[in-house]
Parts: structure tokens; C-alpha cells; sequence
């Protein structure tokens, strides 16, 4: 059974601890005891529905807390929520102790927004005629609210998971900023409705709108992954019918993203580059298992039948709206940019971006990957192939890209076959980026896209 470290125990003890403190003097003696318990029982009901159907959180409703209620009320609102909330939690680790210690990071995060947002005079900003500089002690609530449950995550992934100090915290301020920013929005818009005419009641109307958009958020990132579900699973089916790709696909799609990233493109690019190139080689699934394993030459009508498999993949992938233009570079992955590629013999700017890169990406993982009838490359003798090839075979742009990012980031070499074999060392065995063998004839190497001919 996999046990929380000691060390961790005595931090969410600690945490707990000072959650107590926070609490006290006891908020329901507050003249307005009533809207502790109101806001309480929404946040109970709101998060143990958000959590069972995976629609967010309701962090709004312990903002507006914060700007409404002195700092030990608000600091309430949060414990009976994330007492009686779904905790999930691996395998052999307690349930109960996780939820003790969401309460006690939830409800320090409350009272330091609180107590920023009275410092700062928000209470009465709020009233009324302040309104428009309601926004500046909002504004360091979210902040302060957003620093405490960073530095509290970054302690106990430190403690529990034994995540290295220095990733526990990197990258999860940012992170998490933006969207409790929208949320801390939502809470102030709650806060000045709660003061207003109109009272309570209309500030709670601002809360079906916000989880309506949640779920909608929700179902979408669903549809997504099981999206992703299947392009893992027909990875999967690659990679057992053809030993080569065995990590290749992988590997490909990272090498693909880096070069998206190099030349500029925004996230959504990035991802969908990703995509194309984890897909790039789907189509093997169209091709008679016995063609990819073969260990002799292959027949002309034979290597016609494997270069196929551009055609297969695409008519696999075209029903997957979100892929986008990874379509294309599914289809278009071993045209040529001086016009002998296939399956088309598209040149030039005819090729689409997407493919251009996956090339690029394809050929150099192919190189640099050990197979069982040759060693890797160094990614020395990679780079300076794919440089002698570039305007022919290769868009120069796009080799360019990946050097300079593996200049930044470094790449690391892999083994892609089960029967890795001694072979003569690389200097001894020259490999053409995509040899072209005459007719009735084949490559020593007849099947991959960058040492053993096309595939």
C-alpha cells in the first residue's frame, strides 16, 4: 500500500492547524451568521456536484465570500464543502485525509483573500459609489488567494509525491491565475448585487450562467479526450502490426511540436502538429502485415502497395473534426518538395505546411533510432543530412526550425526495435535522407522514410 509520507502527514497537520486559527473567533456569531451559512451550503451543494460530474469548481462562491464577510466568516464558507466533497485519490491513499487537507489549504486561501481584500478597503468599496475601485482589492484577493494554494500544492507535491523541489511550484501560479481571475470577476460581480436593491437573491443568479458554461467546458474536454482515446488506440494497433514504429509515432509528434514551436505557432498549431505527427504512419494499418515485416527487397508492385498508406491513413482520419490540417500532413507526409514524393508528386508550396514539417520530423527520428539491421545516427550526422537534403526533398525552412530547437532543447536517441542486433558502425554504412533506387531494384534498407527507402 502506497503510504503517505510521514513528512507530509506532519505538513497538512501543520496546515491544519493554522486553518483552525483562521477560523477563530467562531464566524456564526457574526450579525450576518445567515449569509456564512447561505454561502456555505452553496459552496457544499455547488462543489460536490462540480466534482461528481467534472464541471469545475466553485471558487466563486468563496470569493464573493472574501469580499462580503469579515476574513474568519469567509474562512468558514469553505470547510463543510471540502469536508463533504468527493476526494479522489490513488490507490492505497487515505480519502479522508486528502479532503482535511483541501479544507485546510481552502480555507487558509479564503482568509488571506479576505483579509487582503479588508486591507484594502473592499468592503466599502463594494457599496456603491467606490465601485470602479472595487477592482484594485479584488484584484489582490485573486492574487493572494491564487499564491497561497500555489505554495501550498507545491509543498505537498514536494512531501507526498516527492516531486523535485524545483518543479513542485514552477509553472502553477501562471496556471492557475487566469481562470480563478475569472472567477474572482464572477464573485465581485455577486458582491455588488448582494449590496444592491435587488439583494441576495439576484447576486445567486449570477451562478447558473457560470456553471452552464462550465459544463459546456466540460463536455467539450470529454469529447477531446475520447478523442485522443482513439488516436492512442490506433497508435497502439500500428505499433503491434509494424515492430519499426514502436515509439516512433511518439516521437515523431514531439519532434513535430518542437518545430512548430520554433517557427512561432500559437498553442492550438502546436497541438494539431503534435497530432500529425503521432498519425503520420495510421495508414499501415491499410497495408498487409506481411509487406511491413518483410525482411527481403521488395517488388515494385509490392512497394506501390505500401505507399498506400498516405491514402489509407487520411480516409482513416478525415471524420476527426478537431484534427484539422493533421489531415493533410497525414496525407501528405512524403511528397517531396522537388516533386518526386507520393502519393500525389505535389512540389513546392503545393505541399502543405503541415506535411512539410511532419517530413522533417519523420526522417530525422528515423535516422537518429536504432533498428535491428542498423545503429542510430549521431544527431550530429541527422542534422547535416537532412541540411544536404533540404530544397530538394526538404523544406529548408522546416530543417532550420528543428536544428535550432534541437540546439536549445537536445534530442534523445531510441531504440524502436526489438531485435537490435550488432552493426557496423554508422560512419560505415552511408544512409541517403530517401534513397531512389532504380527500377527492380532495392535499397539495402527499403522501408523506412530515411534509411531504408520510402515507405
Amino acid at each position: 500500500m502506497d503510504v503517505v509520507p510521514a513528512r507530509a502527514r506532519v505538513y497538512v497537520a501543520g496546515a491544519v492547524l493554522a486553518a483552525l486559527l483562521c477560523l477563530c473567533p467562531l464566524p456564526l456569531a457574526h450579525p450576518h451568521g445567515w449569509a456564512v451559512l447561505l454561502l456555505a451550503g452553496l459552496y457544499a451543494g455547488g462543489e460536490r456536484i462540480a466534482r461528481s460530474r467534472a464541471v469545475g469548481t466553485c471558487y466563486p462562491i468563496l470569493l464573493t465570500g472574501a469580499f462580503l464577510l469579515p476574513p474568519p466568516a469567509a474562512a468558514f464558507v469553505a470547510l463543510p464543502g471540502a469536508l463533504l466533497a468527493p476526494a479522489e485519490s490513488p490507490a492505497g491513499r487515505d480519502s479522508r485525509l486528502r479532503r482535511v487537507w483541501r479544507a485546510a489549504q481552502l480555507v487558509l486561501a479564503v482568509r488571506a483573500a479576505a483579509r487582503t481584500h479588508d486591507l484594502l478597503g473592499g468592503q466599502d468599496a463594494v457599496l456603491g459609489p467606490r465601485f470602479p475601485y472595487a477592482l484594485l482589492p479584488a484584484g489582490a484577493a485573486v492574487l493572494a488567494f491564487c499564491l497561497v494554494l500555489t505554495l501550498l500544492d507545491g509543498g505537498i507535491l514536494a512531501l507526498a509525491e516527492r516531486v523535485p523541489a524545483r518543479r513542485a511550484w514552477r509553472g502553477h501560479f501562471l496556471r492557475s491565475l487566469a481562470p480563478i481571475t475569472v472567477h474572482g470577476l464572477a464573485a465581485l460581480m455577486m458582491a455588488v448585487l448582494w449590496h444592491s436593491p435587488y439583494g441576495p437573491v439576484a447576486a445567486l443568479l449570477v451562478l447558473p450562467p457560470m456553471w452552464v458554461s462550465w459544463w459546456a467546458f466540460a463536455q467539450y474536454d470529454r469529447e477531446r479526450a475520447a478523442h485522443q482515446a482513439t488516436i492512442r488506440a490506433l497508435v497502439q494497433a500500428v505499433d503491434l502490426k509494424d515492430g519499426y514504429t514502436r515509439g516512433h509515432s511518439e516521437r515523431v509528434g514531439r519532434a513535430s511540436m518542437m518545430i512548430a514551436r520554433e517557427l512561432g505557432m500559437d498553442a492550438e498549431r502546436v497541438e494539431t502538429l503534435r497530432f500529425a505527427g503521432i498519425l503520420h504512419d495510421v495508414g499501415k494499418l491499410g497495408v498487409p502485415t506481411r509487406l511491413l515485416r518483410k525482411e527481403g527487397p521488395l517488388t515494385p508492385e509490392e512497394r506501390r502497395v505500401i505507399e498506400l498508406h498516405p491514402e489509407y491513413g487520411h480516409e482513416m482520419v478525415r471524420g476527426i473534426r478537431f484534427l484539422g490540417e493533421a489531415r493533410a500532413a497525414v496525407l501528405h507526409h512524403h511528397e517531396r518538395l522537388d516533386g518526386s514524393g507520393y502519393p500525389y508528386g505535389l512540389a513546392g508550396g503545393q505541399i502543405p505546411e503541415s506535411a512539410r514539417v511532419v517530413a522533417v520530423a519523420d526522417a530525422f527520428d528515423a535516422m537518429t533510432s536504432t533498428r535491428s539491421y542498423r545503429r542510430a545516427r549521431p544527431v550530429s550526422a541527422a542534422v547535416e543530412e537532412l541540411q544536404r537534403c533540404a530544397g530538394s526533398q526538404f523544406d529548408p525552412r522546416m530543417v532550420g526550425a528543428l536544428v535550432r530547437a534541437l540546439g536549445s532543447h537536445g534530442w534523445q536517441p531510441a531504440v524502436t526495435s526489438d531485435a537490435v542486433t550488432p552493426a557496423a558502425p554508422a560512419s560505415s554504412a552511408p544512409v541517403t535522407a530517401v534513397p531512389s533506387p532504380e527500377a527492380g531494384q532495392e535499397d539495402p534498407a527499403a522501408r523506412d522514410s530515411v534509411g531504408r527507402g520510402t515507405r
